[in-house]
């Protein structure tokens, strides 16, 4: 993928319409494969977890453009690539995997984002009434040694209300955001080395996406 990391390096610093439109076919060749990638690599994530079978690679693969209407940065172009693997494809609020390839900045990632706050309330009281079948888990040499610990950029500053700060489990608890991420070098994408990586990822993943979506749909 060295191509298209230039590609998206190149972007990054002529962020606009007039020179994507010159740039269209470069764009579309790396857009072409990246989608191959995604497609090739859909199946066997399918075989680890076959609750993805009903995708497509088009329902994984975000649009480079960006929704501009709200934001102060009106740059009309992301300056990555990125495609997700979840149940109902990429605008699902179910457990997913995640790539993201952007120059020195790509990672592997997933779990639950940002959930809404009656599924965020679901997780943590499964926290609180089972926290030993999570930390198993989470606390798994190989996954510990894949992705470290959980993601706590997006946490609570306080306890969650009902709570008590004295919880054994206070800064899981405080988490609004339940996911993990591996990093990768740009050596890493190399398309069949990326591969091998993703699917590691994924195989070590499973159990706590599945942890995730039991605790969020109260099942």
């Amino acid at each position: 993928m060295k191509s298209l990391l230039t590609f998206l390096s190149d972007l990054a610093h002529n962020n606009t319409r007039e020179w994507m439109e010159a740039n269209k076919k470069s764009y579309e060749a790396e857009k072409k494969s990246f989608e191959k990638f995604v497609a090739e690599l859909l199946p066997e994530l399918v075989r680890i977890d076959p609750s993805l079978a009903a995708l497509t690679p088009k329902d994984c693969i975000f649009r480079l453009h960006r929704d501009v209407r709200f934001s102060k940065d009106k740059s009309p172009y992301k300056t990555h690539f990125g495609a997700v693997w979840a149940e109902g494809g990429r605008k699902s609020v179910l457990p997913c995997y995640y790539l993201h390839i952007e120059p020195t900045k790509s990672f592997f990632a997933g779990g639950l984002y940002m959930p809404e706050s009656a599924m965020l309330k679901k997780v943590r009281e499964e926290v609180d009434y089972n926290s030993e079948s999570l930390l198993k888990i989470i606390e798994d040499k190989a996954f510990k040694k894949y992705y470290g610990e959980l993601d706590s950029e997006i946490k609570s500053s306080t306890m969650p209300r009902g709570y008590d700060k004295t919880h054994p489990q206070a800064e899981l608890l405080k988490l609004k955001s339940w996911t993990v991420t591996h990093p990768l070098s740009d050596n890493d994408l190399a398309p069949e080395k990326l591969k091998d990586i993703v699917l590691e990822g994924a195989r070590l993943m499973l159990p706590f996406n599945k942890w995730l979506n039991m605790a969020s749909q109260g099942e």
